[in-house]
């Protein structure tokens, strides 16, 4: 095998194929990159639940391939200087790679010890574009659960329905919800569950915020094409909660906030938490008026900002990490807040009622020194 590329297109390809590499594995093919040179060059990654290959052009003049240690590969890669790159692997998978004054010489692996993606039995498929897709991770992933004990909340639960997609994430404590239209979709309706691994992976990919993904969804698998990029990952089997039902339906207390003011405000008060004591943010919703107080053994602090509508005295507390993150990621310069009473959830939606997103925090309860 050889061939050569521009060191750019070879370190985003890389690093890009990296990420679904497994690292410490005692196979060595599975810790590694397949570097496959036929008419262009293309890298992949595969962890075994999830795998990323990538394609770029380069001038091949010996078809062939070759596993190369992922993070050793990439550090050579990241550190070789801006020019065309060589490489070439001999029959004992001796790969040479030179750029530059640079030359260096590692072991490989054969490309035949290494797994074979998962083929997909085509179901359906649907796109959107890149920009959307990533705000879409990025506004619910903070809500996906990192508990393995209940392994279907660890990913983000995908719905398509009537040219619409709803993305829902949900830990126990808290549930974000984004809806967006598709463009195009071959199917009426389907749910599945991704990995939040997988996400935060896919978000990461999105680079061109106008061009489209295609998620092609088999039975156990579903693929994201992105460019000259596809990241394949089998999906999350379970009874995802239903979060139709657990939202309520109607709310006496419903007020305007400006998303930043509330932001600022809970950020100012939460200096004083302790994150070992992780004491609540008591929040009084009152007539054009919220007021954040918190109690510590660092001390007391308290601010207000405006809001519009009469909360009626009402105080609920919160876990400040769990508001926090909500407000962060509502996509929204105003917000509605809607509250029953201080031991039901909040939810926070759209100034305008509609229905593009929902956070749902559930409160803390107060003591009286908080």
């Amino acid at each position: 095998m050889k061939f050569t590329c521009e060191k750019y297109l070879l370190s985003l390809a890389v690093a890009t194929a990296g990420r679904a590499a497994m690292p410490k594995n005692p196979v060595p093919a599975l810790e590694g990159l397949l570097i496959e040179a036929v008419r262009d060059i293309r890298v992949t990654g595969y962890d075994l639940k999830k795998g990323i290959y990538t394609t770029f052009e380069g001038d091949v003049s010996q078809a062939g391939s070759i596993v190369l240690n992922a993070r050793l590969f990439g550090d050579i890669v990241r550190k070789l200087p801006d020019g065309v790159v060589t490489i070439s692997a001999d029959e004992n998978n001796m790969a040479r790679i030179t750029c530059g004054n640079a030359d260096f010489s590692i072991m490989g692996t054969p490309a035949e010890d290494y797994p074979e993606l998962p083929s997909m039995d085509y179901s359906s498929s649907l796109s959107l574009p890149q920009g959307i897709l990533a705000h879409m991770i990025a506004e619910t992933s903070f809500a996906v659960s990192d508990n393995e004990s209940r392994p279907v909340y660890t990913g983000a639960l995908v719905e398509v329905k009537n040219d619409v997609i709803t993305m829902v994430a949900v830990d126990g404590y808290r549930l974000a919800l984004r809806r967006e239209p598709v463009e195009k979709c071959d199917v009426d309706s389907c749910r599945f569950i991704v990995p939040g691994t997988t996400l935060a992976d896919l978000e990461k990919i999105c680079m061109s915020p106008e061009e489209p993904v295609r998620v092609t969804l088999g039975s156990k698998h579903v693929s994201f094409s992105v460019g000259d990029t596809v990241l394949i990952s089998r999906l999350l089997e379970g009874d995802f909660l239903d979060y139709r039902k657990t939202v309520p339906a109607e709310f006496p207390i419903s007020v305007q906030v400006n998303r930043t003011d509330f932001v600022r405000c809970a950020e100012r008060v939460s200096l004083i938490i302790d994150d070992r004591a992780k004491n609540p943010l008591r929040c009084r919703f009152g007539q054009e008026e919220l007021t954040v107080h918190c109690v510590t053994p660092l001390g007391r602090a308290e601010d207000s900002c405006p809001v519009v509508g009469d909360g009626g005295d009402l105080v609920i507390g919160f876990n400040n990490s769990y508001l926090l993150d909500a407000l962060k990621a509502a996509p929204g310069d105003v917000l509605r807040v809607n509250l029953g009473s201080g031991t039901s959830p909040c939810v926070l939606t759209p100034e305008d009622g509609g229905d593009s997103f929902l956070y749902m925090i559930l409160p803390v309860r107060l003591r009286a020194g908080d």
